[in-house]
C-alpha cells in the first residue's frame, strides 16, 4: 500500500544514532526495490520481515520483541500507527483500528489495564477484562484488512504485564505516591483531572512508555476523551516527541450514549436513564447552532434538560428510578481546556460534562442489573464540538499556543 511520505533520518533509543533509507538508483523500478528490500535478512536478528498482512497478528508481552519487530519495520521503511486501549473492546475502539489501518503500513495494538490512572477507590479489580474476545475482534478485522490492498495491516497486539511497564517500584494510587510519573499542568488537574486526581498522571505516564516503545508515526484516540487527547497532544509537544495524535470522532449507540467499556455496569434500567448526557451536550449543541454563543445560556440549556430528568427519577419508587449525580458541564478553550465565557466562531469550544450514575437501590424481579448487579456507581463522560472539525484539527495538529 502506498504510506505517507518516507522518513529519511531518525534518532532511535536502540543503540542506533540514525537510520538512512537508501535512495534507490536513478530509473529503479521502486516496486521490485521495495520488494528485494522487504526480503533482506536483517544480521542483528538473524530473520527477515515478511510484508505478507497477518490473518492473525503477533499476540507480545515482551519488551524486547516488541523492539525488534518496531525495529525490522523502520529498517523497512514501514510506517506505524498506534491505538492504546485497555481491553474490552467495543465499535469505538475499532474504528480507531481501521482509522490507523488506512492512514499507516502497520498498527499495534496496546491492551493493557493500566493501574496508575485509577485511585484507590476506583474500580481497578473489576474493571472489564475480555482478551479472549478481544483477541477474536482483533483477528475479524485483521482478516477483513488482508482482502483490502488499500489498508494496512494489524502487526501485533502488545499485551504486557505489570511488572513489564512498571519494573521499578510497584505503582502507586495516591496523589502523593512513589515512583516515575509524567504529569501535565494544569491540563491534569482540572475537569475530569479534579473529580480523579491520579488519573491524567498514570495516562500520561503510560502513554509516554509506550510512545518510547513503539514509536509510532501516528497515535489514535478517540474523542470521547477529549480532555485526554488534549493533554497528550500538549505531552508530545512538551517532551519533543516525533508522533502525531489524531483524535476519531465518538461512535455512539443508536440513541446518541457514547460506546465506553464501562457500560456494562449500567444494566437495563439505568442505560435506559443513561443517554441523559448526550441529551444535555445536544441541547447546548443545538443553542449554539441556532446562534447563542454565551456561557451562561449553553450551560443552561445542557443543565436544564439534565435537571429535569433527575427530578423525574427522584420522584419515582425505589424499584423503578435510577439516581445520578452531575459531576460538571463545561465549556472550554480547544487548546488550553480553561473556561470560557464567550465562545469564539474562528477557535470554537469543547461543550463537556460528566455524571455519576449510582448504585440501584431496589431490584425488581427479572431485571438485568448489570455488570457488578447494579451495585458499582458508573461515571459517564462525553462531549460536543461547538465548532465542529475546526475544534478536532487544532488538538490533532498540536497548535496549542503557550499555555
Amino acid at each position: 500500500m502506498a504510506g505517507p511520505p518516507q522518513r529519511w533520518l531518525r534518532s532511535w533509543s536502540l543503540g542506533i544514532v540514525e537510520i538512512f533509507q537508501q535512495v534507490p538508483p536513478a530509473g529503479a523500478d521502486s516496486a521490485t526495490t521495495q520488494d528485494e528490500d522487504s526480503k533482506k535478512i536483517i544480521p542483528e536478528l538473524g530473520i527477515g520481515l515478511q510484508m505478507t498482512k497477518a490473518v492473525r497478528p503477533e499476540l507480545r508481552s515482551s519488551l524486547e520483541i516488541v523492539r525488534k519487530l518496531r525495529y525490522k519495520l523502520r529498517l523497512n521503511n514501514r510506517t506505524v500507527g498506534l491505538v492504546p486501549t485497555m481491553g474490552a473492546l467495543h465499535d469505538g475502539h475499532l474504528s480507531l483500528i481501521r482509522k490507523a489501518a488506512k492512514e499507516n503500513d502497520d498498527v499495534f495494538v496496546s491492551i493493557f489495564v493500566n493501574p496508575t490512572q485509577f485511585g484507590t477507590n476506583e474500580d481497578l479489580g473489576s474493571y472489564p477484562r475480555t482478551m479472549t474476545e478481544d483477541m477474536k475482534k482483533i483477528n475479524t478485522l485483521a482478516r477483513e484488512f488482508s482482502k483490502d490492498e488499500s489498508l494496512g495491516n494489524i502487526r501485533c497486539v502488545f499485551n504486557p504485564t505489570r511488572e513489564t511497564m512498571y519494573p521499578g517500584l510497584p505503582p502507586s494510587s495516591e496523589p502523593d505516591g512513589l515512583g516515575s510519573f509524567v504529569t501535565v499542568k494544569p491540563l491534569g488537574s482540572i475537569l475530569e483531572g479534579a473529580s480523579r486526581p491520579v488519573f491524567f498522571r498514570g495516562v500520561a505516564t503510560i502513554c509516554m512508555k509506550l510512545l518510547n516503545l513503539i514509536q509510532p508515526e501516528t497515535v489514535y484516540f478517540g474523542q470521547k476523551d477529549i480532555q485526554q487527547g488534549v493533554l497528550i497532544s500538549r505531552m508530545i509537544k512538551d517532551f519533543l516527541i516525533d508522533t502525531r495524535i489524531d483524535l476519531v470522532h465518538t461512535i455512539r449507540e443508536d440513541d446518541g450514549l457514547a460506546m465506553s467499556s464501562r457500560n456494562v455496569y449500567l444494566g437495563e434500567r439505568r442505560r435506559r436513564i443513561a443517554t441523559v448526557l448526550y441529551r444535555s451536550l445536544k441541547a447546548a449543541h443545538d443553542a449554539y447552532e441556532a446562534g447563542e454563543t454565551k456561557r451562561t445560556e449553553l450551560l443552561n440549556a445542557a443543565l436544564g434538560v439534565a435537571i429535569k430528568i433527575q427530578s423525574d427519577q427522584r420522584r419515582l419508587p425505589t424499584s423503578e428510578r435510577a439516581r445520578f449525580e452531575i459531576d460538571y458541564m463545561s465549556i472550554a478553550d480547544p487548546q488550553t481546556m480553561a473556561e470560557v465565557d464567550i465562545v469564539d466562531g474562528a477557535r470554537g469550544a469543547i461543550m463537556s460534562g460528566a455524571l455519576v450514575m449510582l448504585p440501584l437501590e431496589e431490584l425488581q424481579e427479572g431485571e438485568g442489573p448489570g455488570l457488578g448487579e447494579g451495585e458499582r456507581q458508573v461515571r459517564l463522560i462525553d462531549n460536543m464540538l461547538l465548532g465542529g472539525k475546526r475544534v478536532i484539527n487544532t488538538i490533532n495538529h498540536g497548535d496549542l499556543g503557550g499555555a
